[in-house]
């Protein structure tokens, strides 16, 4: 069975970093711990039927670097560490990511996910869109045993991560600021989920209730953060070998990322503005079925990513970073804090 990566080189850390033998020992803790859910992801996720057996695994298997149960394991040292309930939170809130998944890759007709040919791509949306419901199912089970404040918590979660869809899948409405109703599906669909997997691990190893408000709010923000620094990566350069993403699959597949979003602000008074964004819907946005990348839309996403709405969306994704780190000043220093402001580190530098 695949051990996921440690934490430290999931966050970078370096010896040096973890020096203190508290440091080490937190970060044994989460590591110990990781391999736990790991095994138990395996076996929770199997089910007796052969095709759902299959299916339900399949992105599993694929890999992933478990980041919401890491961050489960790492706020649960705030507290009693590992217990019972910490390590099956870790497994419920991973298996809602992964539902999650499935469900994205079918409302964005993705085709690659993790290396590997997405779900709906195998075997057709509807088998994927009921893979999804199969875990968010399984996902609940596991909650469930731990008691009302789990079950409120997933629920909660779980509905922000519908809205969060249905309103990205609606678009904005008459009045509204498109790149507020951005950030808010940013928030549900990504936030949302980083934000209950930190508190989970605060919940569930007793630590002090003060504590979990700063994670959360560092969950909330910090998810924003990965998604923006998402649509700078969806215009690389490198392609599917260092990003598993063709340039500009999130803008062929109709997704209004915040550099188009900036872009449209400034159409109409910036010419070249103007004429870059007609480039784009033109060429690029919403061709994901026409099949390979073209190469006019090669060359208008190579011209978005050189412009200046791109690295305004980079600046944001730091400041948003910033912000989740400012919220963590409650938290007792110590290796946790640590460990959390290097993981807001990691994602902003994902971009370079």
């Amino acid at each position: 069975m695949r051990r996921p990566a440690s934490l430290t080189s999931q966050l970078g850390l370096t010896e040096r970093i973890f020096i203190r033998g508290e440091d080490r020992q937190v970060a044994t803790a989460v590591d110990d711990g990781l391999a736990l859910v790991e095994e138990a992801l395996h076996r929770e996720m199997r089910f007796a039927d052969n095709l759902a057996d299959v299916t339900t695994r399949y992105l599993l298997e694929a890999g992933g670097k478990r980041v919401r149960p890491m961050l489960t394991l790492l706020t649960a040292q705030l507290g009693d560490g590992n217990t019972p309930g910490v390590l099956q939170a870790a497994q419920a809130v991973e298996i809602t990511h992964l539902a999650s998944l499935y469900h994205d890759d079918v409302m964005d007709d993705s085709q690659m996910r993790r290396g590997v040919p997405t779900a709906q791509f195998v075997w057709g949306n509807s088998v994927a869109v009921l893979t999804g419901d199969l875990l968010f199912a399984r996902a609940s089970k596991l909650v469930s045993a731990l008691g009302e404040r789990a079950i409120q918590l997933q629920a909660d979660t779980f509905e922000r991560l519908c809205l969060g869809q249905l309103h990205e899948t609606i678009g904005p409405q008459d009045g509204e600021d498109p790149v507020a109703h951005y950030i808010r599906v940013l928030q549900d669909k990504t936030g949302s989920l980083i934000a209950v997997a930190g508190q989970m691990g605060v919940v569930f190893s007793n630590a002090d209730p003060a504590y979990e408000k700063p994670v959360v709010t560092f969950g909330e923000k910090i998810g924003v953060a990965f998604q923006l620094i998402d649509d700078v990566i969806d215009l690389s350069s490198t392609g599917v070998a260092e990003t598993g993403k063709t340039p500009g699959n999130d803008l062929r597949a109709g997704v209004a990322t915040l550099p188009v979003l900036r872009l449209r602000e400034r159409a109409d008074t910036e010419p070249d503005a103007r004429a870059l964004l007609e480039r784009l819907e033109r060429d690029v946005i919403g061709t994901a079925e026409e099949g390979e990348v073209s190469p006019e839309a090669s060359a208008a996403i190579a011209a978005l990513r050189e412009h200046e709405v791109t690295a305004q969306t980079l600046e944001e994704a730091h400041r948003w970073a910033r912000e989740a780190v400012e919220a963590l000043a409650p938290l007792p220093d110590g290796a946790v804090k640590k460990a959390l402001v290097r993981f807001a580190d990691t994602i902003v530098e994902r971009s370079s």
